[in-house]
């Protein structure tokens, strides 16, 4: 008797599942204008996140066809380190596949440091980051001034 009861609890259990899962919950949806009656298109959630006059950060600036929109963008003027590599604006002053020029690109372990791929290991001039000097006489190891 037990095992009925619990049999039926289950089949009950699972119908309830059934009918509240393919029920269908009601949207409000927008007329749209200018489309056929009976056809309505719901606005996307997606558009309600992006701000009005905000720029996507993933799309292209696509500068092959207007070179000066890299330097109007980044704000960087005549003597702006940003130019147009590939479609896309590159500050060839620290990027490592770009290095001072389009397509220059720095070995393994270097790093793009004002346009030159340098071992930030070893470079006196750029010791550990990028634009750190060691004092006069020190040298540069491992990335530390006057290692051991």
């Amino acid at each position: 008797m037990a095992l009925v009861k619990l049999l039926v609890t289950i089949v009950i259990t699972t119908a309830i599942t059934i009918t509240v899962i393919t029920t269908r919950t009601t949207t409000l949806e927008q007329p749209s204008f200018g489309a056929p009656d009976g056809i309505t298109i719901r606005p996307s959630r997606f558009l309600a996140q992006k701000e009005v006059g905000e720029k996507n950060p993933n799309a292209a600036d696509h500068c092959n066809k207007d070179p000066e929109i890299c330097s109007l963008n980044e704000g960087g003027g005549n003597n702006s380190t940003v130019t147009c590599c590939n479609n896309k604006c590159i500050d060839v002053a620290n990027d490592d596949n770009n290095c001072g020029a389009c397509t220059n690109k720095c070995k393994f372990s270097q790093t793009c440091c004002r346009g030159q791929c340098v071992y930030l290991s070893y470079d006196k001039r750029h010791c550990g980051q990028c634009n750190h000097q060691c004092e006069l006489g020190e040298l540069c190891v491992y990335g530390l001034c006057n290692y051991a």
